[in-house]
């Protein structure tokens, strides 16, 4: 009988402890955004150039952190906004930033490309409901 109720104990914790992970990855101010401080939209750059990341309305933490408010960024490049109830991919089209990371080196290859950043919580799953930038357009240099 006492292993039955030891199950269920562990159980009801798990569940608890879920819960609580999806109140607090949910738990943000309305107005909360991602935005490119650099490069701008329509922006012709060199084949390696920088990329600012912008945030307002949540703090930016490592990936691991749960706290209330708090994500961290994830640069999205010639794809679509992937599944938001999964954890964002990585790979070379889906780079994660997990370490808190406001800015980045990046090279394409020469032609047309799409941003866009979308902010993950601590298991690098979007918030709900999910913050993501506009998609921005540049032109990367022969």
């Amino acid at each position: 009988m006492e292993l039955y109720f030891r199950a269920g104990m562990k159980r009801f914790k798990n569940i608890i402890s879920l819960a609580f992970l999806l109140l607090v990855s949910s738990a943000y101010a309305e107005d909360s955004r991602v935005f490119f401080i650099k490069p701008s939209n329509g922006d012709v750059v060199d084949k390696t150039f920088e990329v600012v990341f912008g945030i307002s309305g949540m703090t930016l933490a490592p990936a691991g952190t749960y706290d209330s408010g708090t994500g961290h960024h994830h640069l999205i490049i010639d794809a679509p906004l992937p599944d938001l109830s999964m954890p964002v991919p990585a790979n070379t089209q889906y780079l994660h930033f997990g370490k808190g990371q406001d800015k980045t080196m990046l090279t394409l290859e020469p032609g047309k490309h799409k941003l866009q950043m979308i902010l993950g919580d601590g298991n690098h799953i979007p918030h709900s409901p999910p913050i993501y930038s506009e998609i921005i357009e540049i032109e990367v240099k022969p």
